[in-house]
């Protein structure tokens, strides 16, 4: 070695915390180099692919002594970096790393490797593993044996998987592979591999999805978990323990351990087939060599059963033994073991009866005969009680037997069951009493019974009302749902033609109408209440009043001059109003009369003196107060049918819910207090689970609730889901980067101030440019491909979602930014975005929107935060990107609902 070569620097390369860094020492003195030297040593040395992604920073490293411990400027780099070294003519850290991506490119092309799917959070990242099997794991020990002390790795298999991972998308990049699943299906399944796959090639490895994805996207990890396995050879099995039932009432009860395949569940054996060593487990164990580990995976299960359980100590002994039971120790063992297996992953196999058997009250109501001639259903039942195990019915005097006898096991019509005696005390309890009190039912005493029944399921209570039901009633208490309502058109005498979700609409309230039932349509604003309702007017028979605030009595005029022209509309509001001993006989000819609240108050005589077909109650959020004249006075209308329209059923606590309900069914959930005490409070206050779901049991077929966001509707807009796309500096943007740092600090130590505060202002701004691209920061129109991290990870982006076929929206603060972006996707796709700025004339920007919502031109709609960040509807955009970060998170809200 010369001597220029002995004191020229020597370049290291040292594995800590997950990431590789490059850092460097003079060989003269030993001391550190300092970051801009350690850059041009990684370039000269190292070449354009690792070093130019590298990126700065500082990590403690043990250095040689005098020095010790300390922080070290390094470059950490990207892992395929890796793949440029070269074993000869360098010092030993990076021949070894080298070393290692020459074994990972092996395996690479060796096909070695297999996809994983992790899930941190709502963030799925896709990466390449190695298949380590023994050869591969014999070289990666050998590795670690001639390991350099200075590359600072204790876990030689996660190192090599890191470096497989970026290798594996290195290569595929290099052929320019891209996923292609059959195209025969577009749903969750598909989306969720393509999006998948596409994650595998790409530099974050990122998943990109929809919500309704994720479950998809667990069961493709759990895939790619058992296939791994699979292709290490290794057996993927649980422990379980068989539940033998007697086949006479006085033989003992047998427990025997198995071991049965995770991926197979019907492929298994007991501990004595794994013990011996049959055809059985060898079956199982899949090749000879891993049968020792069934044998082990045996011997654990049984160890931990008879530590946790002692009337199981026998298997701690010998797993292979059958433990037989009594009955006073099976109902022990029944009552106390579920739990603890269930903690210990072993499985309780035996009859689903035995395990979870429990007695309930079942209620079967059917719908009392019909009011012949009347067009409406008869709105009561008749309910027939009995008890039930299982759902399966049973002989009372058999349940009143085992209450006596107190035994939870019994044998009944043929088979074993579990009971719990005091539930069956409380069952037959019960059953009494329903009988003697609710033979019959109106609709009141159905909800209630559902709401019980509802709470009980909530709480996993073990003795609820299990509710039977036929005819209009099953439809009720299913809360209406479109595949049990018969769908309404509207009638020949309706102008116009109803929306799909308006019709459901129709169809709900002519159902409540026939049930002599009222309701409360709390569609978002703009849905189409008014013509919905008016639609249903039109089928029945009238007169009809409608009350509204005066703001929208001329609406309700209009509308119904345009939808039912053959309707006859009266206003009751001003002097010339019908009043006095008359105003009744003035009211009835017409089909609709519209009136405000505070009228309603006024003349409750007159108007409480009409037979209304349909009370309407538009904005009925001013009869949440119950204790209002305007809510009294409707209490006072005498209808067939009363209906609350409103788009904020709730404003602030449950208790305005109960006053609209009440106002259009009155009586049917109980008193303010009663209301407030059973649902209101526990809710409000805890969110109380049981409460809520005795609630909804209650409510459900009495609200129709349909959002702008709900996808049923015409826009089918998904939820939104926001994702951090992490994007890594080039090694110009950190040069960049630190530049401005540095003379930050050596600026602010000569000011104070406003002038220092405006120098860290500055600063902030140009760092954020740098971090968008250079070329935003120098202004100097150069290139754009490839000195950005962050506009790579942005093609990245719109690769994945102009394959999805979305439309999306890209927002930043910088004009100039907004720009070179424009520029970039002309240039790279062939794609004229239009830039939406404050430049942009009034008649050149209602174009562009025009165009992006009416789906023509480009899919991408480049947006000035400042200019459209607030009043514009693009409801076309799917996706919404944000390619700077404003402080003001408000900010980025408001413009990301612009989609």
């Amino acid at each position: 070695m010369s001597p220029a070569a002995a004191e020229s620097p020597e370049l290291q390369i040292s594995w800590h915390d997950n990431a590789l860094h490059l850092w460097a020492i003079n060989r003269s003195d030993g001391s550190v180099l300092h970051l801009v030297e350690l850059i041009r040593l990684a370039d000269r040395l190292l070449g354009r692919h690792n070093a130019a992604a590298a990126l700065p920073t500082r990590i403690p490293l043990q250095l040689p002594e005098p020095l010790g411990m300390r922080p070290t400027p390094t470059l950490r780099m990207p892992a395929d970096g890796l793949c440029d070294l070269t074993e000869a003519d360098q010092p030993a850290t990076l021949r070894w790393f080298a070393a290692v991506a020459a074994l990972a490119q092996t395996a690479v092309r060796a096909g070695c490797i297999r996809p994983t799917l992790d899930a941190n959070g709502p963030v799925f990242v896709a990466r390449w593993v190695a298949v380590l099997e023994h050869a591969l794991v014999a070289a990666l020990d050998e590795l670690h044996r001639v390991m350099p002390p200075a590359c600072g790795v204790d876990d030689m298999p996660s190192l090599f998987n890191v470096v497989v991972d970026a290798v594996a998308r290195r290569r595929l990049n290099d052929i320019g592979w891209r996923p292609a699943p059959p195209r025969q299906s577009r749903g969750a399944n598909y989306r969720a591999a393509q999006s998948t796959f596409r994650a595998l090639s790409s530099a974050s490895g990122h998943v990109l999805y929809r919500t309704d994805d994720m479950s998809a996207l667990n069961e493709l990890a759990h895939t790619f978990e058992h296939e791994l396995d699979r292709a290490l050879g290794v057996p993927v099995v649980a422990p379980q323990l068989r539940l033998h039932l007697p086949v006479e009432a006085d033989d003992p009860w047998r427990l025997t351990l198995e071991l049965f395949d995770v991926d197979q569940p019907q492929r298994w054996c007991t501990a004595g087939d794994v013990i011996e060593e049959n055809a059985l487990a060898r079956d199982i164990a899949r090749q000879p060599q891993h049968v020792p580990r069934l044998r082990s995976r045996v011997e654990t299960a049984g160890q931990l059963i008879g530590m946790h359980i002692d009337t199981l100590e026998a298997f701690a002994l010998d797993p292979t033994c059958t433990v037989e039971l009594s009955l006073d120790e099976v109902e022990t063992f029944l009552t106390a073991a579920p739990a603890v297996l269930d903690d210990l992953d072993v499985r309780l196999l035996g009859p689903e009866h035995l395990l979870r058997a429990k007695t309930n009250v079942h209620a079967t109501a059917t719908p009392k005969p019909d009011v012949p001639s009347s067009g409406r259903f008869s709105a009561g039942a008749l309910v027939q009680w009995d008890a039930t195990i299982d759902d399966s019915p049973i002989d009372e005097a058999q349940l009143e037997r085992a209450a006596a006898v107190g035994n939870s096991l019994i044998h009944v019509n043929g088979r074993w069951v579990r009971l719990d005696a005091e539930q069956v005390k409380s069952t037959l309890g019960r059953l009494h009493k329903h009988r003697k009190d609710h033979g019959e039912l109106d609709v009141g005493g159905l909800l209630k019974l559902a709401a019980e029944a509802a709470a009980a399921e909530s709480s996993n209570a073990d003795a609820a009302v299990a509710l039977q039901t036929d005819g209009w009633i099953a439809e009720l208490l299913a809360g209406l749902p479109d595949e049990q309502l018969e769908e309404l058109h509207e009638p020949d005498s309706f102008v116009g033609e109803l929306r799909h979700y308006q019709r459901r609409g129709l169809s709900w309230m002519g159902f409540l109408a026939r049930i002599g039932l009222g309701g409360c349509l709390a569609d978002d604003m703009g849905l189409g209440k008014t013509a919905t309702t008016l639609a249903h007017l039109a089928t029945r028979p009238g007169p009809h009043l409608v009350v509204c605030p005066l703001s929208v009595v001329h609406n309700w005029y209009s509308e119904a001059a345009r939808f039912t022209p053959h309707m006859q509309v009266a206003i009751h509001h001003g002097g010339e109003r019908a009043r006095g001993n008359t105003a009744a006989e003035q009211l009835i000819p017409s089909d609709i009369v519209v009136t405000t609240y505070g009228l309603l108050a006024r003349d409750i005589d007159a108007l409480g003196e009409v037979k209304w077909g349909t009370l309407v109650l538009d904005e009925a959020q001013n009869v949440k107060n119950h204790l209002t004249r305007a809510a009294r006075a409707v209490r006072h209308i005498n209808a067939e049918q009363k209906l609350a329209l409103t788009g904020t059923p709730v404003e602030n606590h449950l208790g305005e819910l109960w006053a609209i309900l009440d106002a259009v069914n009155p009586g049917l959930y109980g008193s303010a207090n009663s209301f407030n005490d059973k649902y209101a409070k526990p809710i409000q206050r805890t969110g109380d689970p049981t409460a809520t779901a005795a609630l909804r049991a209650l409510t459900q077929p009495f609200i129709l609730r349909r959002t702008k966001a709900d996808k049923t509707l015409l826009p089918e807009l998904p939820d939104k889901i926001e994702q951090v796309a992490w994007a890594t500096l080039t090694r110009e943007q950190a040069t960049m980067y630190q530049a401005v740092v540095d003379q930050l600090l050596a600026d602010a130590q000569a000011e104070t101030g406003m002038k220092r505060r405006g120098l860290v202002l500055a600063a902030l701004t140009r760092l954020k440019q740098i971090c968008n691209h250079p070329a935003h920061a120098t202004g100097d129109g150069s290139r754009l491909v490839g000195r950005s991290g962050k506009l790579t990870r942005f093609d990245e982006l719109v690769d994945e979602l102009l394959e999805l076929g979305e439309r999306a929206l890209v927002f930043t603060q910088f004009r100039e930014m907004g720009l070179l972006l424009q520029r970039h996707l002309g240039e790279r796709l062939h794609i004229d975005a239009p830039f939406l700025h404050g430049g942009i004339s009034r008649t050149g920007r209602d174009a562009m929107v025009q165009r992006f919502q009416a789906g023509e031109g480009s899919p991408l709609l480049l947006v000035s935060l400042k200019a459209g960040g607030t009043g514009l509807n693009l409801t076309a955009a799917s996706q919404v990107i944000h390619y700077d970060r404003w402080w003001n998170p408000a900010v980025e809200d408001q413009a990301t609902d612009r989609a």
